[in-house]
């Protein structure tokens, strides 16, 4: 695996994102959407360096499967437990990619009748949305159409536990607890 983004630079830009998070929100009472399971860590040190008391909820959804593309079919599989009716809600996610998962959260999450909806993900790829135009509000890192793994982002469920962002070659899923 090639190194990324590494520990320190994540720490950076986590800090940079909670210090302005907390500008915007600090008088709003939000609640962030962490979107399991890739946005865990992540939503962990944006909290606690957030400056100020907030709420946390969770949805778990899934594109991907086992694959390393989105297969373009989205599924919640657990909701939020409290309703966002009234209140500024914070979507964070750990890579925004084609879109198609946070396009159909906001429209969902919308027809709740939040006072706001914004997004705060940790990795970017412009690039791949073609056919969904949605952008995010907070962003941590542009990066290139690579299948990235760390800092809770994974594959068939491994490499979560990184504490950096690196780049799954194809040397790496010659794995044999990787391989199908």
């Amino acid at each position: 695996m090639k190194t990324l983004i590494s520990e320190f630079a994540i720490k950076e830009k986590v800090e940079e994102l909670a210090q302005q998070l907390s500008i915007d929100y600090k008088q709003k009472n939000p609640v962030l959407i962490g979107v399991l399971k890739g946005s865990f860590i992540f939503l962990s040190d944006l909290a606690r360096a957030m400056d100020f008391p907030l709420q946390l909820d969770f949805m778990s959804v899934s594109s991907y499967g086992d694959d390393t593309k989105s297969s373009g079919i989205v599924r919640i599989i657990k909701d939020l437990d409290d309703t966002i009716t009234d209140r500024h809600v914070v979507i964070v996610e750990d890579i925004l990619d084609t879109g198609l998962t946070l396009g159909y959260l906001v429209e969902m999450l919308g027809a709740r009748k939040p006072a706001s909806i914004r997004i705060c993900t940790l990795l970017s790829k412009n690039h791949n949305r073609k056919t969904v135009h949605i952008s995010a509000d907070y962003v941590g890192f542009e990066i290139e159409d690579k299948f990235v793994v760390g800092y809770g982002l994974d594959y068939r469920g491994y490499f979560r536990n990184l504490p950096n962002i690196a780049e799954l070659e194809e040397e790496d899923l010659a794995l044999g607890f990787l391989a199908d």
